[in-house]
């Protein structure tokens, strides 16, 4: 039997107030709290008080509220270790390009900051920032080291800040954090709608040896995938991540293989199955070279260059997508294409099998190969969906979703509901 969901009335959630304009939803993030039965301690950076009153956020909570790191008389009352473990439950709202910073560093510097390294209580945070400080890869870095140290991140949303800049960086609203709160405080927020499934995502290029010092490759970062797989594992899909050489660090809590060719890709593909979801999100190579020179190929002055036989590489997403016992029962194919878009990318679902394509354009002026964002159209059995210019990190989270939904709830037992 699943063990009953810890009871939420008269637990005591820490809520950190840092500086931004979305500070005011905190406001009605600590009414929907209350309202459902817990304790609300609020402390309130120098930055915050710009956007929020601490009056306000007393009258709202019934509680003081904490700011001054130095302060006597809260050291006298409660210290700031006391204080940093006093609640179930850490959240910082809105999450600042700032404060995420601080803490990927371990900076202890005012009352958050020293309150978030001291404390032994889970985290989470919710973002809100302008969207080129959520993409720069100063804060993506930073969201990566906190993701990996187990902190929970809500949000953020795409939509008009208050820059007039629209994209990914808007606080996600108060009902939505304060889901996420309940799910993490009843013990549901690990599991996910996705919990007991196991997805297969390959990503990067491939590299096709010409010699020992040369290969054949494509302009592939591999970002795309990677995101695919945290957004995945976020949902609670077991995860294996098959890629190819790209210079991006491990996703937390995914299994990554690492391979260079297009024909070991296949073999980690392979090994991983039987598997329920397999994103083919990888730029594999079409061709490898028939014949790999054991040694450098030598540039002889006057001599023509060496004619390269080029043969064809095994089709990982046709593999995967051929019916049969191990295969997955949703399977997600790319089309990287450079003109007819949708029209290619219907073609090649047709022709490899598989259930979804996800088609973008990768002609060099839209900077997507290699680059932070995508514009997809997701084409399925049922049509063609255009979906807007996003970064991939947005993408990913969006995919995840359809997923998500199209699987129904895995029970207890670790079968589908019917």
């Amino acid at each position: 039997m699943q063990a009953a969901p810890a009871p939420i009335g008269g637990r005591t959630v820490l809520l950190i107030v840092c500086g931004g304009i979305a500070a005011y939803k905190t406001l009605e993030l600590i009414r929907l709290l209350t309202g459902a039965g817990l304790r609300v301690r609020t402390v309130l950076t120098a930055a915050g008080r710009q956007f929020v009153t601490p009056l306000s956020l007393q009258a709202l909570t019934g509680e003081k509220v904490y700011e001054d790191l130095f302060s006597l008389t809260d050291e006298n009352e409660m210290g700031h270790i006391a204080l940093s473990r006093s609640g179930d439950l850490l959240v910082v709202c809105p999450a600042t390009a700032d404060i995420m910073a601080r803490m990927a560093a371990g900076l202890a510097d005012d009352l958050a900051s020293t309150l978030l390294l001291a404390t032994d209580k889970p985290v989470l945070i919710a973002p809100a920032m302008n969207v080129r400080m959520w993409e720069h890869p100063a804060t993506q870095a930073n969201l990566a080291t906190l993701r990996a140290r187990g902190v929970a991140v809500v949000g953020p949303e795409i939509g008009l800040m208050a820059c007039n800049e629209t994209g990914p960086g808007r606080l996600a609203e108060p009902p939505a954090i304060a889901q996420a709160i309940l799910r993490h405080l009843a013990g549901t927020a690990a599991p996910g709608p996705l919990a007991g499934r196991h997805a297969l995502v390959t990503a990067g290029p491939t590299h096709e040896p010409i010699d020992p010092v040369r290969y054949l490759a494509n302009r592939s970062s591999g970002r795309q995938g990677y995101d695919i797989a945290t957004a995945l594992a976020t949902l609670g899909a077991r995860v294996t991540l098959v890629s190819g050489p790209v210079d991006l660090p491990a996703p937390a809590g995914v299994t990554l293989h690492r391979v260079e060719t297009a024909r070991q890709m296949l073999a980690a593909c392979r090994d991983a199955l039987p598997c329920d979801i397999a994103v083919c999100a990888a730029a594999v190579a079409d061709w490898h070279v028939a014949s790999e020179a054991t040694g450098k190929i030598k540039k002889t002055t006057g001599a023509p260059p060496p004619v390269l036989t080029l043969v064809p590489n095994p089709d990982i997403l046709a593999e995967l997508s051929t019916p049969g016992a191990s295969r997955p029962a949703l399977v997600i194919g790319f089309a990287a294409e450079t003109d007819t878009v949708e029209q290619h990318a219907t073609a090649k679902r047709q022709r490899k099998g598989c259930d979804w394509i996800v088609a973008n354009d990768v002609r060099p002026e839209t900077g997507i190969m290699g680059g932070t964002e995508n514009e997809i159209t997701l084409i399925t059995g049922d049509g063609a969906e255009h979906w807007p210019r996003m970064t991939k990190q947005a993408v990913a989270t969006h995919l995840a979703d359809r997923i998500a939904a199209f699987f129904p709830p895995v029970s207890a037992t670790g079968r589908s509901a019917s």
